[in-house]
């Protein structure tokens, strides 16, 4: 009994010490902990007289009691007052104005191939893909470009392995694959959108790697004109209807006859400004007649088949529609310039 009471002076005096939450867990563990002061008189009645057994018991449990009393108040006390301190710290001034988050958006060069992609599917085109590591065999030889010839410095390419194995310098190998493929007697009507590598100073208007657009139609009785009116077709539909194209002469191996398409410039009309040099014109592609001799070596009766070809850079189309002027922009992932694709996508 004398116990008792000591552990209950006790308990009074540090209850008037506690004055946050980390001492009340102290007092806690000192009193209620498994070796705590009021649970080690549990252990004591087995010592008490029968008779004075129930009032031990009782007292014990009075002092719990008053202690759990204490200890539920002042422990839901100081985590309101922690809640609150929390609070204050990490309140939102509702008032403040918000953050302008920058976003990203839609790559011009890509909305731009996605466009003339579904543009050619509509007249009946493939959308033909080809691998980009390529052998030189079909990157220049079956082209009609064989080793020495001149137009091989021109593309001034990337090789890997000596001189048989290389970067593609353009998409015109998946042609003769899809001529291969053909075996000489199946007509063919494809686009071939995909990177291309050649070494080139990375400035304004040139990179090493760009995306190149290339067609090709092998069938019979295919003549210049139908060129000149599938160039006519696209070309309005890119860049306005009121848009006319010229064919310039030219040369490339794979052609012949070979010509230059230009468009009429649609910023001033053709009247001449800044962006067509005062010409009124814009070179927008190179294209011509299937050369026989490239016919022949994938398979095609050149007395039976014929067709044209036609190949244009993507960013070069993309750079005149949307009046970009740095190649570079296409790749830069600098926020600060991509604000330009949301300003031409609004």
């Amino acid at each position: 009994m004398d116990d008792i009471k000591k552990i209950e002076q006790e308990l009074d005096k540090d209850i008037k010490e506690v004055n946050n939450k980390d001492k009340l867990e102290e007092l806690k563990n000192k009193y209620m902990s498994k070796k705590g002061l009021i649970t080690q008189l549990n252990s004591k009645i087995k010592d008490i007289e029968l008779d004075k057994k129930a009032e031990f018991g009782k007292l014990v449990n009075e002092l719990k009691t008053k202690f759990n009393t204490f200890y539920d108040e002042k422990n839901e006390y100081y985590l309101q007052e922690i809640l609150n301190t929390k609070l204050e710290k990490e309140k939102v001034d509702i008032t403040l104005s918000n953050y302008n988050i920058p976003t990203g958006a839609p790559s011009i060069l890509e909305k731009t191939i996605e466009e003339i992609e579904e543009l050619f599917i509509s007249m009946g085109y493939d959308v033909v893909d080809g691998p980009e590591i390529e052998l030189d065999k079909y990157n220049f030889e079956m082209l009609n470009i064989p080793k020495g010839h001149p137009a091989r410095d021109a593309q001034d390419t990337f090789y890997i392995d000596g001189d048989t194995l290389l970067l593609r310098s353009q998409t015109s190998p998946v042609q003769v694959r899809c001529m291969l493929e053909g075996e000489g007697h199946v007509p063919i009507r494809i686009i071939c959108p995909g990177k291309t590598y050649r070494r080139d100073d990375d400035d304004a208007t040139h990179s090493h790697q760009f995306m190149q657009i290339e067609g090709l139609i092998v069938d019979k009785n295919i003549s210049l004109s139908d060129l000149k009116g599938t160039m006519d077709v696209i070309m309005k539909k890119i860049f306005g209807e009121k848009t006319q194209t010229r064919f310039r002469p030219s040369y490339y191996p794979f052609t012949e006859p070979s010509v230059e398409v230009d468009v009429s410039c649609f910023s001033c009309g053709g009247k001449g400004c800044s962006l067509c040099k005062h010409s009124g014109w814009l070179t927008i592609a190179g294209a011509g007649v299937v050369n026989p001799h490239v016919l022949e070596m994938s398979g095609y009766d050149p007395k039976v088949w014929s067709g044209f070809a036609f190949g244009f850079g993507a960013e070069r189309v993309a750079m005149l529609k949307y009046n970009i002027s740095d190649i570079r922009t296409f790749y830069n992932t600098d926020l600060r310039s991509l604000k330009d694709f949301d300003r031409v996508e609004e």
